[in-house]
């Protein structure tokens, strides 16, 4: 039977509303714990079940458009909240510093718009590339989703969607269930740690070595989907930051307080935990490294750069059959065109509403803002191919470090010159951000046979609304909490502003520390390992590497246990399944977690998660939860 057409009133009316409620519910989280859930699963999932609710068959496109438009949500927010919260924070250092709906608004569409446009000439060459490069694990879970909903025919990845239901539906409950109880009700510690044992605690204070995982089920999925040899990598950046440098620095510096990029610091490395060393010093050696793997990335493929340059080029002259039509993008010369409009759009808004009719700083300013968008959309696309994490906020800080640096030696300074800076952080964030989040899309796309010129076209629509909730958002939680009560946690913005805030003073950035990060790219570039897989290890806290790597070794184990490779091959599928159960259920859940948050439902656990028996029990559940993976992925 035929697919019902990607784009009509159902399509758009759904995919806008649910850009609306997750702008809302990913602001509040992202504000409250730092981080921002993938809405794509989500939205995916409720795509799925309106339609059938509705009972409109061969509707499998239409939810990809759903999807699709809704997505917008969690790469604005992501983009928004990771910077644009700064300038409340310092605001109570600095009164003079103002921010309002206008500005955020602004800087969050075109920053997204940007996002989509620098993007597009890239799609081919990260969705015709064979998974084995890159594994697309959201895609995978997320197609996986919209696929075992519908009753069409279907294409690549390839599997009867009736027998895709089943399993995919058990394990949604299974992860779902099981990361709700822990998110909501904190029967038990979501991390398990080696500080649990008395042992540990001793370790972790004496030589500043300790162990973390996350417990939950949607990362363990994840870690699953990434595969074995990624996960890898990006845990080894994670334990050489962890367990070489950490503990390092307070051997070499047992005495010293080292803050001559941050005066804020006022104990010695030797008094400091490894959490505290990991935030103040290993975080930025982590920062270096990315910048640098992405420096590397783009020289290497620059080639590849110029050459998906050409293709969308020629791809946008006209299709010659019905498989290039099915492959268009929007034409090239309205991608040119169109760019080139918002970056003026993008330097008047800086011009007149940042740099108050500055002309030589708003210049700067959007040479710089471009520049590093564009150059780093590939990176961010990278990584989420590999990895299912963008590492944008790492790229921000350090965009808003050379921002910085770069808008002091042209004369501008102080509060004036922390406000044009995290404007222009706000825009690169989301840009990368939404980068990172639209190839997702496009790959789900790719796979569902869903025209990209109709993806791209309404992926605008889904921007706009997303900006302007999310805007809205964040001046009614600044009004309710405000960001510097400490209520809403905001930490990355709180990273933002304790960087930018020096350098805007006069005082140093940590260049050291960033060196030695970009060294270390290097060597490893030369060694031939993936730098940015490693490099992402290093930044993204250890607990959240940790399951990557034992979801991948489950990954390893199902399919390696049979000498039929037939069957090894189909028990790697059903662990595809299970792992994309696991991270729907979980991300679904999520978002009902923060909704109850949100309507102020919420529970006190804080006090049963300082004992080391919540950890036990963590612990138990999540031997529990593997074993259930690994024995269903038999049957």
């Amino acid at each position: 039977m035929k697919q019902r057409s990607e784009v009509n009133s159902w399509s758009v009316t759904w995919g806008v509303i649910m850009a609306i409620l997750f702008s809302a519910a990913a602001a509040y989280l992202g504000l409250k714990v730092g981080q921002v859930f993938e809405a794509a699963i989500p939205i995916a999932i409720i795509a799925v079940g309106v339609s059938a609710a509705a009972k409109r068959s061969n509707a499998l496109r239409e939810n990809v458009i759903i999807q699709s438009i809704g997505a917008c949500s969690g790469a604005v927010v992501a983009g928004a909240i990771f910077t644009l919260p700064a300038i409340y924070i310092l605001q109570a250092k600095y009164p003079e510093m103002s921010a309002d709906f206008l500005k955020i608004f602004i800087a969050s569409l075109l920053g997204g718009v940007l996002g989509i446009l620098f993007l597009i000439p890239f799609r081919r060459y990260f969705v015709e590339a064979p998974q084995e490069q890159f594994p697309f694990p959201e895609a995978t879970a997320t197609t996986q989703v919209l696929k075992s909903g519908d009753t069409a025919n279907s294409q690549e990845p390839k599997a009867n969607s009736q027998s895709q239901a089943k399993p995919l539906l058990i394990a949604g409950l299974v992860g779902g269930l099981y990361d709700f109880i822990v998110a909501t009700f904190g029967w038990w510690n979501e991390n398990v740690t080696s500080r649990m044992i008395p042992y540990g605690d001793d370790l972790a204070e004496k030589t500043k070595l300790v162990l973390k995982n996350n417990t939950g089920a949607a990362v363990l999925g994840l870690g699953y989907i990434v595969g074995f040899k990624y996960a890898l990598i990006i845990t080894l950046g994670s334990l050489f930051v962890w367990w070489l440098v950490v503990p390092g620095m307070a051997l070499i510096f047992p005495d010293t307080v080292l803050n001559q990029w941050n005066p804020a610091i006022d104990t010695a490395v030797g008094s400091m935990s490894p959490e505290q060393i990991f935030t103040s010093y290993g975080k930025s050696i982590g920062i270096g490294a990315i910048a640098m793997a992405g420096i590397i990335g783009i020289i290497k493929s620059w080639g590849v750069i110029k050459s998906a340059v050409g293709l969308a080029a020629k791809a946008g002259e006209g299709a010659a059959n019905d498989s290039q039509q099915k492959q268009q993008d929007l034409p090239f010369k309205f991608i040119a065109i169109a760019s080139i409009i918002t970056i003026i759009l993008t330097f008047i808004f800086f011009w007149f509403g940042v740099m108050d009719g500055n002309l030589l700083f708003a210049a700067v300013a959007i040479i710089l803002t471009a520049v590093i968008a564009f150059l780093f959309t590939t990176v961010a696309a990278n990584a989420i191919a590999i990895v299912g994490s963008n590492p944008v906020s790492g790229m921000t800080l350090m965009t808003l470090i050379l921002a910085s640096v770069v808008m002091v030696a042209v004369g501008l300074k102080g509060t004036g010159g922390m406000v044009a800076a995290l404007i222009m952080g706000g825009v690169v964030c989301t840009a990368l951000s939404m980068a990172g989040s639209f190839i997702t899309d496009l790959k789900i796309g790719y796979w569902t046979g869903t025209l990209p010129k109709k993806q791209e076209t309404w992926k605008f629509l889904g921007t706009l609304v997303s900006a302007a909730t999310v805007g809205g958002v964040m001046m009614l939680l600044n009004e309710t909490y405000g960001f510097a009560s400490g209520t809403l946690a905001a930490p990355q913005a709180n990273a933002m502003a304790a960087v930018i805030d020096p350098l805007m003073n006069g005082v140093g950035a940590p260049w050291v520390l960033y060196a030695i990060g970009a060294v270390i790219a290097i060597v490893l570039t030369l060694f031939k390992v993936p730098a940015l897989a490693f490099a992402l290890g290093m930044f993204i806290p250890m607990e959240l590497n940790v399951p990557l790597v034992i979801g991948g070794a489950i990954n390893w184990y199902v399919t390696t246990r049979s000498k039929d490779e037939t069957v090894n091959k189909e028990r790697g599928e059903k662990g595809n399944l299970i792992a994309s159960g696991f991270i729907a259920g979980g991300a679904l859940m999520g978002v009902i977690s923060a909704l109850l948050r949100f309507g102020g439902i919420q529970f006190d656990y804080n006090e049963w998660w300082s004992n080391p028996l919540s950890e036990l029990l963590s612990l138990v559940a999540y031997i529990l939860l593997i074993t259930y993976f690994v024995k269903a992925t038999k049957k």
